[in-house]
């Protein structure tokens, strides 16, 4: 569950053909062969898979499932990060994709007025529990959730991190709380220590980190640019991020905003904004030197 209004662009979206893959690709530094150099794809995709959150007319989730199948196998994305996705369809893919790929799923919960919390169900019939994951290809270790604020009434969101032994990094996936999330306080503003949390779990060089952060890049357009820790695009490098003072990066979102990211430590190869025609998001996709 995003910004309520950012669904509200889907309609328009597919007027405009938008169920078309469009796949752009920015490229850094000289090309190397695969012989010289190990690399990884990472990528982080909101599926948009929560139906009640206004993602009704976004496709059904065989559609989304063919996408997400897409970005493992054609897009050779190897460790996807996923937000708004439903536990059962999950595994079903997973399953799909061989016995080398493995998950890491956690819950959306919702905090009530009287202090309780209930995990959030899909409301597509059979879809599971809501929540967001690391599916990945090597196997996972050490996953952990990294502990951040949430919303006391509303809906609570996380970071989840996990290390893939197979090329020596630790990766972290976050969906973060967009503005007004508390029910009891919507004054209130998480984002600025959601993303503290996110940056100093990333904090090593060979991590690679990022999800829907649910807010614009910093810049003088931004007046949201103060929940911006230091270590994003500076220690770490954004996976659209042109130059050392570059803040900018393509539409991630129908709306045309940037809310997904991908930072890292490690030599950036490859950026690709990838509109898979079955989200309200595109698809990130970074390939990084991991050898």
């Amino acid at each position: 569950m995003g910004i309520p209004w950012r669904r509200l662009a889907v309609a328009a979206a597919a007027l405009l053909g938008l169920a078309t893959v469009v796949t752009m690709v920015q490229t850094y530094g000289p090309t190397r062969s695969a012989a010289s150099t190990r690399a990884l794809t990472v990528a982080t995709w909101n599926m948009c898979g929560v139906r009640q959150w206004g993602c009704a007319d976004t496709g059904s989730w065989a559609e989304k499932k063919t996408q997400l199948n897409h970005l493992a196998t054609r897009a050779g994305a190897r460790v996807i990060f996923l937000q708004e996705t439903c536990g059962t369809e999950l595994e079903s893919v997973r399953r799909g994709l061989g016995t080398s790929w493995h998950t890491a799923f956690r819950a959306y919960s919702s905090g009530d007025r009287a202090g309780r919390t209930t995990p959030i169900r899909c409301a597509t019939p059979g879809a599971g529990t809501a929540g967001f994951a690391i599916l990945s290809a090597y196997r996972l270790s050490a996953v952990a959730s990294v502990a951040s604020q949430q919303p006391t009434v509303g809906v609570r969101r996380g970071i989840l991190c996990a290390t893939v032994a197979a090329h020596g990094i630790r990766v972290c996936t976050a969906h973060l709380s967009p503005r007004h999330s508390d029910a009891a306080h919507p004054g209130w503003e998480f984002r600025d220590d959601q993303l503290k949390a996110l940056a100093h779990a990333g904090a090593a060089r060979r991590t690679v980190y990022g999800g829907d952060l649910n807010v614009n890049p910093p810049g003088s357009r931004n007046p949201f640019s103060w929940v911006w820790p230091s270590g994003p695009y500076t220690a770490q490098r954004e996976c659209d991020q042109a130059s050392g003072s570059s803040r900018s990066g393509r539409a991630t979102h129908v709306s045309g905003h940037k809310f997904d990211y991908l930072f890292t430590g490690l030599p950036r190869v490859r950026c690709t904004v990838r509109d898979t025609g079955r989200s309200d998001h595109f698809a990130l996709l970074l390939r990084v030197r991991t050898g």
